[in-house]
């Protein structure tokens, strides 16, 4: 074993692979303008993993990120984080917390949205709370398409994307985070937020 993996421990190209191979996806190898990344497909949706960094003065801070875009149905949003020593903060600045009914997962974290009703038919999903559970941080949002993969999409068209500091070197968590990813889009399917098209096809 290298000094280097003694003290950093497996290279996040190595885990990523390992990925891959595991959960059938491809991995596609970064160049010197940009990093390496995993593309898996759930049905007709493809989800992205790959890391990207912010400089803020002297200091480069880099997150690990993972993307997938879908036709949003009926423009409903959410964004679902840990409770922490800021949540009270973004209370106080109106963001408003749904509780869904299940206490120790209320406690845990912050769920905001657009429909109390579809978060609660979201998040009331035993398997979606216990993947979202199993990450240790956690800051998982609809937004608006940014423009990845050099398409603008359509305007029906949002991504889930789920962020958090640093690179995620952990094969069974990246894992579990693909399967958030899939079970979390089919469920948006059944409650009738989403679409089972590929967004490429809506162009």
């Amino acid at each position: 074993m290298s000094i280097l993996r003694q003290l950093f421990g497996p290279f996040k190209e190595e885990v990523w692979q390992q990925l891959a191979a595991e959960i059938n996806a491809d991995y596609v190898e970064g160049g010197f303008w940009k990093g390496s990344k995993v593309e898996a497909s759930v049905h007709e949706w493809t989800i992205t993993l790959d890391t990207y960094t912010v400089s803020t003065g002297k200091t480069h801070i880099t997150y690990t990120r993972m993307r997938a875009p879908y036709v949003n149905k009926d423009g409903f949003r959410f964004r679902i984080y840990r409770k922490g020593v800021f949540s009270g903060l973004g209370k106080m600045l109106g963001m408003q917390d749904v509780e869904i009914g299940f206490p120790e997962f209320d406690d845990n974290f912050i769920i905001q949205g657009n429909d109390e009703t579809k978060l609660q038919l979201l998040f009331q999903h035993l398997k979606i709370q216990q993947l979202i559970d199993a990450q240790p941080a956690i800051n998982l949002e609809v937004k608006d398409d940014d423009g990845w993969l050099s398409t603008q999409f359509p305007e029906d068209v949002d991504q889930l994307v789920f962020t958090v500091v640093g690179v995620i070197k952990d094969v069974e968590r990246l894992k579990w985070l693909y399967e958030l990813f899939a079970e979390l889009l089919q469920q948006l399917c059944r409650i009738g937020s989403a679409y089972e098209d590929d967004p490429n096809v809506m162009l």
